[in-house]
């Protein structure tokens, strides 16, 4: 079984690469390719509803082996944890690019990440005050000091 997964629906063409690599790999190796999970959702949420189904399949033992490009494109933080989880119920997690990164090299990419993951929230709450902005009858209470009607 091949998961793959990107943060955004922007990149609907990363997820296709990704997941022709990992079918081009499994081919090479003479591995059955019988499902494909595409992801979209950042690595850093736990609650991703096709990853959560994974999860799920492999505790009913109904996967035996998870082949993904990146241990990143898995899960961003507690990728071992998640291993000796998946280990527990016979299930194991084939990595295709296991590049080996020192700890600073390590701990460098996982603070871009969570800087990446505020700084769209931050972006989405900025877009959500220009929403605001645009809805005058908002912008009148806030002046007259009135909370705004749900």
């Amino acid at each position: 079984m091949i998961y793959a997964r990107v943060s955004t629906r922007n990149q609907k063409d990363d997820l296709q690469n990704q997941v022709d690599f990992l079918k081009q790999f499994c081919n090479a190796k003479g591995m059955i390719v019988n499902q494909c999970i595409e992801d979209f959702g950042s690595g850093l949420n736990y609650n991703r509803k096709k990853w959560n189904t994974l999860l799920e399949e492999v505790m009913e033992n109904k996967i035996k082996t998870i082949v993904i490009s990146s241990k990143d494109r898995f899960i961003r933080f507690g990728y071992d944890w998640f291993e000796k989880f998946c280990e527990k119920f016979n299930t194991k997690i084939i990595i295709v690019n296991n590049e080996t990164l020192s700890p600073k090299e390590e701990l460098v990419q996982d603070i871009i990440s969570i800087l990446h993951v505020f700084s769209c929230r931050l972006y989405g709450l900025r877009k959500y005050k220009n929403q605001i902005k645009e809805d005058e009858e908002i912008v009148k209470e806030l002046q007259n000091g009135n909370n705004p009607k749900s």
